[in-house]
């Protein structure tokens, strides 16, 4: 997911998308098959770690450990998460094994939207900000998908990826991004407590939850009972639950409501 504003200048390898058809099919067959998967440098968001260390089975604390190192994030004020390479001479992805991805149907975001990349643009200032997105159809020279014949639209791309509720999360994250690129965390230094919070809450979906138990934070705020289940038994919502709250904690934003 690319935070570049749309008039910036494209470099060669990549073109925009937006009504127009594009040719792509990735299969067993084709002679670049699983090329994708080795030396790839990946950004993971915080719903793509939310699923994989769901999907295997794992803390979030230990999945972080494994398979993930800090880099530079969009903006100077939070760092990003990349996934953790294999050491052997392919640099390949851990989950990659010989029938192809073992976490096929979890795979992040970067993944599942190739050949695409989606741009995030943030509009306005304040309560009104909104977030226009955009398509890029990226061009690698060793990926021979685009010389397939299979054609679809953004909407069957989308809808063929299963990239709904993962654009939606992006989504909720590219806003707090943006928010924590006005360094809502200014004068306690680097990793200071509230962004050592924010990264807990963002990327640790299992301790925040540790964190919301033992400081009791959901009975702080008016919340419908349906919607405090919710947050209570589900990690997504209470991702999207930490996000509004960090914000709250942060800016003073009135996402939530104090009883």
């Amino acid at each position: 997911m690319a935070m570049n504003p749309f008039d910036q200048d494209l470099p060669p390898d990549r073109t925009k998308v937006d009504q127009q058809n594009f040719h792509f099919h990735c299969h067993r067959e084709i002679s670049c098959f699983l090329s994708c998967c080795r030396n790839v440098d990946m950004l993971l968001f915080p719903y793509d770690i939310l699923q994989l260390k769901r999907c295997l089975n794992l803390h979030s604390s230990e999945f972080l450990h494994k398979y993930t190192q800090l880099c530079e994030g969009s903006h100077a004020y939070f760092p990003g998460l990349k996934l953790k390479l294999t050491e052997d001479q392919n640099h390949s992805c851990p989950f990659l094994n010989e029938e192809g991805c073992a976490v096929y149907k979890n795979r992040p975001s970067a993944c599942r939207t190739y050949p695409l990349e989606r741009g995030v643009e943030q509009l306005g200032q304040g309560e009104g900000r909104r977030l226009r997105t955009h398509y890029y159809l990226t061009h690698h020279l060793y990926c021979k998908g685009h010389c397939e014949e299979r054609s679809y639209t953004i909407k069957q791309w989308e809808r063929d990826q299963m990239l709904y509720e993962y654009n939606l999360y992006n989504d909720l994250w590219a806003e707090l991004d943006a928010f924590f690129s006005t360094n809502p965390w200014a004068g306690e230094g680097l990793a200071g407590p509230y962004q050592q919070l924010a990264f807990m809450v963002c990327y640790n979906v299992d301790g925040f939850r540790s964190y919301v138990e033992k400081h009791d934070v959901l009975n702080e705020f008016r919340l419908k009972k349906d919607e405090r289940q919710k947050i209570a038994n589900n990690d997504c919502h209470l991702l999207s639950f930490g996000f509004n709250w960090l914000q709250y904690v942060l800016g003073g934003r009135k996402n939530l409501v104090k009883k």
